[in-house]
């Protein structure tokens, strides 16, 4: 607990002067009378004697917690800080079916550049960060925010087959640049993780990436994969684990159009970068992580619970009291 205004509590140093005048009317000249033994009337003292005697009292502890509740007694409840520029992020992960492919052992493609986005956010400080997902669709699954918890758990409830299938590059880029146009961060990315080639979407990656490098928001495309490719499995609920194949019976393997994926990260001031396993998807991240450093300048703040009203109730009941006990039962008559 600290005090706001601590200067108000010099006037308790006042409080024992305040008492002394305050003490019994008695005591400041009313009338008396001469008795020649005043031992004998300290065997008659009575309760009411003893309470006038206390009397003011309640008025001097009610000065004291008024003093007190000026002096703005709060509490601590937690620092909040806020940052004033730097680097806004937006995720862009790819959730399309090819996603499962397995050539990420012991995972697959999406489980580990999920995890490898978990890691990336729980290093992440000071920047605010965005995650859209994509496939036959793109959307936003969370605005930018400097609540990196919020971010795990809206990312962890990502999954392949919650948006219709395909790979819209071009609107999930449009989406992420849309996050970011009205950011006033001095730098502002987004990071697209995709295995795929365009093949849906009203916007082609080409053209979204000329629109995103005009409002200043620099791509870096992140492709993932094996050189060799990999099959696709597809659970199915009767026959259990199966692979996609193609009209010919050959199996089906999923391909990656790098030379659009450079083009867009060129256009737009970024670079492309390829990961052909776990590592070096994680790798990449650090590095992009490392080039665009956070430059963020935080003002602080904090938040207070205020307790004066704590001590302004009780400070009232005391003087009410006072009032109603010398005006009734302790009232003096000179």
């Amino acid at each position: 607990m600290e005090f706001a205004d601590p200067w108000w509590l010099v006037l308790l140093l006042a409080l024992p002067i305040v008492g002394w005048l305050l003490r019994r009317p008695g005591d400041h000249g009313s009338g008396g009378m001469l008795y020649p033994n005043v031992w004998a009337l300290r065997k008659h003292v009575t309760l009411r004697m003893l309470a006038a005697r206390g009397l003011p009292w309640l008025t001097v502890i009610a000065l004291a917690l008024l003093i007190v509740a000026m002096a703005r007694p709060r509490r601590l409840d937690e620092v909040v800080q806020v940052s004033s520029e730097g680097i806004d992020i937006v995720l862009a992960l790819d959730v399309s079916g090819s996603m499962r492919a397995e050539d990420f052992q012991p995972h697959n493609r999406f489980m580990v550049a999920q995890d490898v986005l978990h890691r990336f956010i729980d290093g992440s400080d000071g920047d605010r960060l965005a995650l859209v997902v994509f496939a036959g669709k793109a959307f936003t699954q969370c605005p930018l925010t400097l609540d990196y918890d919020m971010v795990q758990r809206l990312l962890g409830q990502v999954q392949i087959g919650m948006i219709e299938d395909g790979t819209a590059i071009g609107m999930a880029i449009a989406t992420a640049a849309a996050r970011l146009e009205l950011s006033d961060a001095d730098s502002r990315v987004i990071i697209l993780l995709t295995d795929g080639v365009n093949n849906t979407g009203a916007i082609d990656p080409v053209t979204a990436a000329k629109a995103a490098g005009a409002i200043g928001v620099k791509i870096y495309a992140v492709g993932v994969g094996s050189d060799e490719g990999a099959r696709i499995p597809i659970d199915d609920p009767v026959f259990g684990r199966n692979y996609a194949r193609n009209p010919d019976g050959s199996f089906q393997r999923s391909d990656m159009d790098e030379e659009t994926l450079r083009r867009v990260a060129e256009l737009s001031g970024g670079e492309y970068f390829r990961a052909a396993d776990p590592q070096t998807l994680r790798d990449i991240y650090e590095r992009i992580r490392a080039m665009e450093k956070s430059r963020f300048e935080t003002t602080e703040y904090r938040r207070y619970q205020e307790l004066a009203g704590t001590l302004i109730w009780p400070a009232v009941v005391l003087l009410a009291l006072q009032a109603l006990l010398a005006n009734t039962w302790l009232r003096k008559i000179p």
